[in-house]
Parts: structure tokens; sequence; C-alpha cells
């Protein structure tokens, strides 16, 4: 196991001191051995409970941009802050630009697998199913800013294809497990699982696990007492949605 640098060690300590602890709930709906877990963002929160929280052997994916130098910058200010108010850009433009070594020293020795966009993307799928070999639990975020309902923002359809590359080297079935981060409520509640079926075409089969994704998790929402829901982008506390189910998600 490669050697964790001090200082992430020293930042991860300070961060459990600092964020209120999360409980599971619903981890008897993970089944036993590898597993990928599809959960909201919720902003910071998701990928912060996931590195601490979340039990057991797992790995985060992680978009590669926040671990190479060069490219932090643009990345963390478009990605995290773009969405604040006009008079606070400026400060968060000098912030992306103050960050990009302690980025890359954070998310190299946190437990990520680097999420390539470009012709690497092949590594990422590589990297991930090795470790789900392991029977390791691989977390993933997929939301993208196009809105699905109050609860979740529309899933990424790329991250099932390592149902494809899991099942040609295994020949199992890989389950994907939905999960939502409830900042409100401290918890991290998991449902149950849904199967990557090999002979559907890879379209359909994307479509159809995110699409029972996005709905298992507003479920778990919807099913809550009422509270505020924090949401993917990166917004104003006032304008934070409540888990009422009051209006027709869009179409994905």
């Amino acid at each position: 196991m490669k050697r964790k640098h001090p200082l992430f060690c020293f930042i991860k300590f300070s961060v459990r001191l600092i964020m209120p602890r999360f409980t599971i709930v619903g981890e008897e709906n993970i089944p036993t051995g590898p597993a990928v877990i599809v959960a909201n963002h919720s902003q910071i929160y998701g990928p912060l409970t996931a590195e601490i929280y979340f039990p057991g052997n797992r790995y985060t994916w992680c978009i590669s941009e926040m671990m190479e130098k060069d490219k932090v910058a643009d990345y963390a200010y478009q990605d995290f802050w773009s969405k604040k108010p006009k008079a606070l850009r400026p400060f968060f433009k000098l912030l992306s630009h103050m960050i990009p070594s302690l980025s890359q020293l954070i998310f190299t020795n946190a437990d990520t697998i680097p999420v390539y966009r470009d012709k690497r993307v092949l590594k990422t799928f590589s990297i991930t199913t090795d470790k789900l070999k392991e029977d390791a639990r691989v977390i993933i975020f997929p939301e993208e800013y196009t809105e699905y309902n109050n609860i979740v923002h529309n899933f990424q359809r790329g991250f099932v294809h390592v149902g494809k590359y899991y099942y040609r080297q295994t020949k199992a079935l890989l389950p994907f497990v939905p999960m939502y981060v409830c900042p409100a409520r401290k918890e991290l509640i998991i449902g149950k699982p849904i199967y990557f079926d090999p002979e559907n075409k890879m379209d359909v089969e994307a479509d159809r696990i995110c699409q029972y994704l996005e709905d298992a998790i507003s479920d778990i929402a919807f099913e809550l007492p009422r509270h505020r829901v924090v949401p993917y982008p990166n917004i104003s506390k006032k304008d934070y949605p409540y888990n009422e189910k009051h209006y027709e998600k869009t179409s994905s």
C-alpha cells in the first residue's frame, strides 16, 4: 500500500475533527463482494464522506483535472464556484489559482481512481475493474448540470461501461447501488442494487441503470422527513430545495 503524505494525513485528521459524523443507513443493501456505489454529489459532502466514513475497502472516482496541477485552477473555478454570486466570483477565481499544489497532493493521496475524459479513459475503466476484482467498492458521483428533479441532476452515462468491462473479465454481473448523501440528517442512505445486463445494447443499458439509480436516490429522499437537499451546483444556501415531491421530473 502506498504511504500517505504526512500533510494529507494531517488534513484528513483535521477534517474528521471538524466535519459532523455521518451514519451509514441500509448497509445491508450492498451485496457481498465488489459493487459500484452511485450517489448524489451533494457538493463537497459526497466525496468527503466517501473518503472519511464509507466502510471497508473502497475507492472514489475523481476527475483527473483535480490531480493535474496545471489543470486544477480552471476546472475548480468552473465546476465549484462559477455559480456563485457575481460579486464573489473574483475572490473564488483567485482562490482557484491558489489551490493547485494542495489539490494535487490531496487527490493523489486519497483513495481515488482518476477519471480521464480523453483517450486515457480506458485507463480509468482498467483501474476500476482491477479494484473491483479485489472485492473493493467503487464510489461514483456522476451528476452533471442538467436538473433531473429537486433531488438529483441528470447522471452522465459513461460510468455504466464499468459493468461491461467487469463482465468481460469475470463473467459476473456487477451491482450498481444507489446512495443518497443527506447532510441535513448526517446520513449516507443506501438503497437496493440494480445489476448490469450484458444482453442489452450499451446505450439501452446505460439509460436503464441511470434512470433506476436517479429514481432510487430520489425516492429515498422523498420518503424522509422534510429537509433541505444540498444540490450538485454550488449555489446559495437560501436556494437549496426541499425534498418535497412537488414537480415532475425533467426528461433525461
